[in-house]
């Protein structure tokens, strides 16, 4: 099969470095992955002649410091160019773990949430003067957890919306936009109700808004961490493909106007957590045999509008394989699996310029 089988050139391909860190170090867990072997890994991946376009990153170390130097910066640049890919969205380290504060919480913790975003949009927007990335958003979350959220839930969700009225601000500095990705794990965002809800409170669509990544949404279907607003049964046969349909439609005809970041990935239907980081949608291969999602026919109710029309609103999309083991991540076939996943969302809902 030659790269004629895939005739469309967007949404471009990217593939996210973050899995080489997220849920990596520490007593009892694989070691982080190197950035520059994530890099490696993505740019050997080919499939009928098609490799992918570009990565997404997350903005800490050991992959990058959110206070990289601008020579560090230049370096990083010419590591990625070096490689014939460029570089997409980027992850601000908003949370407290990474330096940054719950978006609900004191003054000081806002500050600190607010501090990191300016120093990742500041990052982005030197990646772009640097030509190396042509698209792309700055990645942000609450930081709080539904379990704090949920002791106040009116008081935390007006916190948590001036904190990103306040980073919407320092988005427009920059001329950057900020995209909330919606994970049952951030309190305020822990539903699909809430992250409608926190996306209205805030109110500049210019300047912010949703990621949707298809483990996570797939959850908010099933209301982990949110019982009154799931969509379907907790006894739910999923071999119903229409309901599930259905509820997906639901879902993305209060959420898709919003979104401006896709990430294609697979769930099990099940949570999952490694390190430090708190139990979420779990991702599996695209092949995982529990896996419940129909890929390249699932992502359509993102990327394609009420009638069925193709949207450009996301210029590339990303996989995201967070919390797979290194054993899987070091593999080469892992990749060329996932970039045939990717092809098959591009294929179905993609366009050329």
């Amino acid at each position: 099969m030659s790269s004629a089988s895939h005739p469309n050139q967007f949404p471009k391909l990217h593939n996210a470095a973050w899995p080489g860190v997220v849920g990596k170090g520490g007593e009892g867990n694989d070691p982080p992955i190197s950035l520059d072997q994530m890099l490696d890994l993505t740019a050997a991946a080919e499939v009928d002649g098609r490799k992918f376009d570009g990565v997404d990153l997350f903005l800490f170390d050991p992959h990058v410091s959110i206070d990289s130097t601008d020579k560090e910066l230049e370096d990083l640049a010419e590591r990625v160019r070096s490689r014939s890919l460029v570089i997409g969205s980027v992850v601000a380290p908003v949370w407290p773990p990474t330096g940054g504060g719950s978006a609900g919480g004191e003054p000081e913790e806002v500050e600190a949430f607010l501090t990191q975003v300016r120093k990742g949009c500041e990052i982005a927007r030197k990646l772009r003067q640097l030509g190396v990335r042509p698209y792309g958003v700055v990645r942000i979350d609450s930081g709080m957890s539904p379990a704090d959220w949920v002791e106040d839930p009116e008081t935390n969700q007006s916190r948590i919306a001036d904190t990103f009225k306040a980073a919407c601000d320092i988005a427009e500095e920059y001329d950057e936009r900020l995209a909330a990705e919606g994970e049952i794990c951030w309190g305020g965002m822990h539903s699909w109700r809430r992250m409608v809800d926190l996306l209205e409170r805030v109110g500049h669509p210019e300047r912010l808004g949703f990621q949707a990544d298809m483990a996570h949404t797939l959850l908010y279907l099933m209301g982990y961490n949110a019982p009154e607003d799931a969509l379907l049964p907790t006894d739910f046969d999923w071999s119903d493909k229409a309901k599930k349909q259905d509820a997906l439609k639901k879902l993305t005809h209060a959420l898709r106007p919003w979104t401006i970041d896709f990430h294609v990935a697979q769930n099990d239907g099940t949570v999952h957590g490694t390190g430090s980081h708190d139990k979420t949608g779990r991702h599996c291969l695209p092949d995982a045999p529990g896996g419940k999602l129909d890929i390249a026919t699932d992502a359509g109710f993102w990327l394609r509008d009420e009638h069925g029309d193709v949207l450009r609103t996301c210029r590339h999309i990303c996989w995201d394989g967070c919390m797979f083991p290194n054993s899987v991540m070091e593999q080469p076939e892992t990749w060329n699996k996932i970039l045939a996943s990717m092809l098959s969302v591009q294929d179905a809902h993609g366009w050329n310029e």
